[in-house]
């Protein structure tokens, strides 16, 4: 049985994707914030949705120690770690004038630096079992830019970069790394932001939808969490072993423009 160890996967984009590699027989290590209790009956719910094993694991990611010491928990517990995907990460809005100091050291820390920590640590033993799958999750602003988001589009840049670089490295010893780049995606996250946009523009919350959070998507619909996890079962899949150093765009057509 293969394990897969996904970063910030308590909730959101991370949970949605831990939970289709536990549907599809995977051992399964998440780690992210929030109430223990909460944490340990997602976790419990998790489990019964297969036949793997799931484990929770409180790694800070602004913390390579604890990173490393997650990974090797994870390789330890399971005798291997088939597939990692580095997925927390953390916002902030703001001018660049105006941008917080500790933001931005943050959200780089958060966002980018603990994807190559996870990596790092991951990336021997995937070489020496001669099989990997890296699977970053990203996000259009890997690709293209924002106003009053600096530091992310600066994170998610960086990230490309590293996974192809990452690719390179992986090429020859059956390790692949890729990059899903998605567009706004349906959380109870971006949920809680049109409720509170609509009340600070004074707009109903179909029209932040539409003229405010869809504006950049073409097909003006959210990015639906099973789809990216949909995905992420595929590049970590056999079918999938030619598949490296690339940047998987699924955002309703938002870099096409």
């Amino acid at each position: 049985m293969k394990t897969a160890l996904i970063t910030g996967s308590t909730s959101g984009i991370g949970y949605g994707i831990a939970e289709a590699f536990v549907r599809n027989g995977y051992n399964v290590v998440i780690n992210g914030l929030g109430d223990p209790d909460e944490i340990e009956q997602e976790r419990a719910k998790l489990e019964n949705l297969g036949d793997g094993q799931v484990i929770y694991d409180p790694a800070n990611m602004l913390k390579p120690d604890e990173i490393a010491a997650m990974v090797a928990k994870a390789e330890k517990t399971f005798g291997s770690l088939d597939v990692v995907v580095p997925n927390a990460g953390i916002q902030h809005v703001s001018k660049i004038e105006d941008f917080p100091i500790e933001k931005w050291d943050a959200i780089i820390g958060i966002n980018m630096s603990s994807v190559f920590h996870v990596i790092r640590s991951s990336f021997a033993g995937m070489k020496a079992r001669k099989h990997g799958r890296i699977i970053a999750i990203a996000s259009a602003h890997g690709l293209v830019a924002s106003p009053f988001k600096s530091a992310y589009v600066t994170a998610k840049h960086g990230v490309l970069g590293l996974i192809k670089t990452v690719a390179l490295e992986g090429a020859e010893f059956g390790v692949t790394a890729n990059a899903i780049c998605p567009g706004y995606v349906e959380t109870p996250l971006v949920k809680g932001q049109i409720a509170d946009t609509a009340k600070a523009r004074n707009m109903s919350e179909e029209e932040v939808i539409q003229k405010v959070i869809l504006e950049a998507q073409p097909t003006k619909q959210f990015v639906q969490v099973e789809q990216i996890a949909a995905l992420a079962l595929f590049l970590a899949s056999d079918q999938a072993a030619q598949i490296t150093g690339s940047a998987q765009s699924m955002d309703g057509g938002w870099v096409a423009h």
